[in-house]
């Protein structure tokens, strides 16, 4: 392995964006290539270990979920020791571009995937279906997805209304159906709150050996942030990298859920949704026994008013 690269040599955190634009061109710059991919679109490539992170992110979700402001991918170069390509974009484009599609064939026609012993492609939501449809590139590779949609071809999901500003973009010219995409992939993990109808119904159109389905019910639509929240993210990409992932390793970082408020505040929501009231209270009773938690302290209080009697079974 080379030596690591100097990614802080020009931290990106609080920077203006125009600044944080040519912060990360100019870091790149010294650690690998930098690429515009039309108005909208960019690629950071930083060359270090035989692993590489094909990360799908935007401008916005990488200034909020890190705090460097950094590309995914540039944590891993340094807690891992792998090589990181991070595509860019400024807002919600499902990377359905043409100057991204030309970049990636440059990519296939230098035989760039080839020189890594592993490629992992991620994302969330968007990005999530970019991760997908674009592994294809690197036939072999392992693809680890949150929420991901499907398609937002009115011919396929016409269902999804929550995205209708994307309608009249095509989804069915090259990298269209993220479905069909991953056939090449050596495992695709599809990360969702089987809960979410919409997110649901797009993992069923993933089909396959090669997929694995994670649900986390829950968990809800902001899936990512809570992974990162909970230190989960980077140690499952790491095992996704090396080709130790499964079901039983993912669900047994999930045991973080169990200390994570915002994922317990959703499930005492849920059980009170239900009716199930004496649930709820064990749960409150729990967390707050366990976890600095004086929202659920009051409501365990507020419940056993409420049950009298039978707030003492199982007390």
């Amino acid at each position: 392995m080379q030596d690591a690269p100097d990614l802080d040599q020009r931290p990106l955190a609080g920077l203006p964006q125009a600044e944080w634009l040519d912060a990360l061109a100019e870091v790149t710059v010294e650690n690998g290539h930098f690429a515009v991919l039309g108005p909208r679109h960019m690629a950071s490539y930083i060359d270090h270990g035989g692993t590489l992170l094909v990360s799908f992110e935007t401008v916005e979700g990488i200034r909020a979920l890190s705090a460097r402001e950094e590309p995914l991918g540039w944590q891993m170069v340094r807690d891992a020791g792998w090589s990181s390509l991070s595509l860019i974009a400024q807002g919600d484009t499902w990377f359905r571009d043409p100057a991204v599609y030309d970049y990636i064939d440059r990519l296939i026609d230098d035989a760039f995937f080839e020189d890594f012993d592993r490629v992992v492609f991620y994302g969330a939501g968007p990005c999530g279906y970019a991760a997908a449809a674009y592994s294809v590139a690197a036939p072999g590779a392992t693809v680890l997805a949150i929420q991901p949609q499907a398609t937002l071809d009115p011919e396929f999901a016409e269902w999804d209304d929550r995205f209708l500003e994307m309608r009249r973009t095509s989804f069915s010219d090259r990298f269209g159906y993220a479905p069909a995409m991953i056939d090449g992939a050596l495992e695709a993990f599809l990360i969702y709150d089987p809960h979410e109808s919409l997110d649901a119904m797009h993992a069923a159109l993933f089909q396959g050996d090669n997929v694995i389905r994670l649900r986390l019910r829950n968990m809800g639509g902001a899936i990512q942030g809570d992974l990162i929240g909970m230190g989960c993210l980077s140690p499952l990409l790491e095992a996704a990298g090396d080709g130790v992932l499964d079901r039983e390793l993912f669900y047994e970082h999930m045991r973080a859920r169990r200390d994570h408020i915002p994922y317990l505040r959703r499930l005492l929501a849920r059980l009170e949704e239900r009716g199930r009231h004496r649930l709820a209270l064990s749960l409150c009773r729990n967390v707050s026994e366990r976890l600095s938690a004086p929202r659920f302290a009051r409501r365990a209080q507020r419940l056993e008013e409420m049950l009298g009697e039978d707030a003492r079974v199982g007390a």
